[in-house]
């Protein structure tokens, strides 16, 4: 039975961030070693042509039948599927073919693609393809390792160790004061833009505590309580990006210049101004669809 993940009651804090609109039915626990070339067998399934950060497009359309791209070679993993039709993706080798473009998903998703189920597919298959693609060795023996299950996880067939698809959480928290918050600007920010601060939880940390620590680490300010907001799968290459807000025990900035450009408190009126780009200096915080942007929306506007 398929898992009703678009069946939720209300709409989470997690749902208005760029590529948490995933639609697909895994069913990694139901995987046979066939279901690939069973899926393509299918004329309903439909595939997705990412590689290397590319989604290729051809007339505006990013899925195609299997037809439409027989013999095109490329790594091939089975998504899942939708509710009519097994979902693909197809890692492309070399340049695209003549009628395709190849068109950074990360444009897509500066501008706001309104199809979130598409874009969530996407993220899936770029972090999935990637993993495979440097994966390709047992981590255990360094034996060419082979891809199952239609791609939920690779086997070594000389020492059966499985290896399974990583995903890195990164904690990313607004630190805020009763009517300010904290945020910071990196050399490679966009100009005027500031957001929250960022960072992978380690080993052995609690999501809270790489909360504080990388707060305490990036602006010198310490951290009381910490809670939990929503989250953004990020697939650049295979992250989960952890939103939470922070109470801050001080205030005094000793921001660590070799890691941000600059760090300082906004008021809740100046982030307002930002978010509604009228902000005297040129000041702005991230797209709407970023989940640091959800964190400064929903302080400023609660």
């Amino acid at each position: 039975m398929p898992f009703p993940l678009w069946n939720a009651p209300e709409r989470e804090a997690s749902a208005f961030n760029g590529f948490a609109g995933n639609r697909i039915d895994r069913r990694s626990e139901q995987r046979g070693d066939d279901d690939i070339e069973r899926a393509l067998a299918d004329p309903s399934a439909r595939v997705l042509l990412v590689a290397n950060g590319q989604v290729w497009t051809r007339e505006g359309r990013t899925s195609f039948a299997p037809s439409e791209i027989g013999g095109l070679p490329g790594l091939t993993v089975l998504l899942g599927w939708n509710e009519t039709h097994p979902v693909l993706a197809l890692a492309p080798e070399g340049e695209p073919q003549s009628g395709f473009e190849a068109v950074p998903l990360r444009g897509l998703y500066a501008q706001g693609t309104p199809d979130e189920a598409l874009m969530g597919a996407l993220a899936q298959a770029n972090a999935l393809l990637n993993w495979h693609a440097n994966n390709r060795f047992c981590a255990r023996c360094g034996h060419p390792s082979e891809m199952r299950g239609g791609g939920v996880k690779r086997a070594c067939p000389s020492c059966a160790a499985e290896h399974f698809p990583r995903t890195d959480p990164v904690v990313i928290m607004l630190t805020v004061q009763p009517d300010a918050c904290l945020l910071g600007r990196g050399a490679h920010f966009a100009p005027g833009m500031y957001s929250a601060l960022a960072g992978f939880i380690e080993p052995g940390e609690t999501i809270e505590d790489a909360v504080r620590r990388e707060t305490f680490e990036e602006s010198g300010i310490r951290l009381g309580r910490v809670a939990y907001h929503a989250s953004q799968p990020w697939p650049f290459p295979h992250s989960l990006m952890i939103g939470c807000f922070g109470e801050a025990l001080d205030t005094q900035v000793d921001a660590d210049l070799e890691e941000l450009e600059s760090c300082r408190w906004f008021s809740r009126d100046e982030v307002r101004l930002m978010i509604d780009n009228a902000h005297p200096d040129g000041l702005v915080i991230p797209p709407q669809s970023a989940i640091a942007s959800q964190l400064i929306r929903f302080w400023a506007e609660n």
